[in-house]
């Protein structure tokens, strides 16, 4: 639901023609800034990719981590990324 379900955390980046199934997280960090993280698999039926994602010090996880982790499973398993804009350039900046 995190990902398929409009008002989950990762909703935003989920990836159009793929049930993507996946958790956003942010691990405390008592020395700084949280750590974003995300843990995901695609498709949801015969799953042919998963991925853990851990950005230290980023803060949410479906900030930063959940957006990397899409971008990463759409380019596997489709050669390309649709991510929309603003948040490809926030990550690539």
């Amino acid at each position: 639901m995190a990902v398929n379900q409009p008002g989950g955390t990762a909703y935003s980046v989920s990836i159009s023609c793929t049930e993507m199934c996946g958790k956003t997280g942010t691990a405390q960090n008592p020395h700084g800034e949280n750590h974003a993280v995300f843990f995901g698999f695609a498709p949801r039926k015969d799953p042919m990719i998963a991925i853990a994602v851990f950005v230290e010090n980023a803060g949410y996880g479906s900030t930063w981590a959940a957006p990397i982790g899409s971008m990463m499973i759409e380019k596997f398993l489709h050669g390309k990324v649709t991510i929309p804009d603003q948040i490809y350039q926030r990550i690539i900046n």
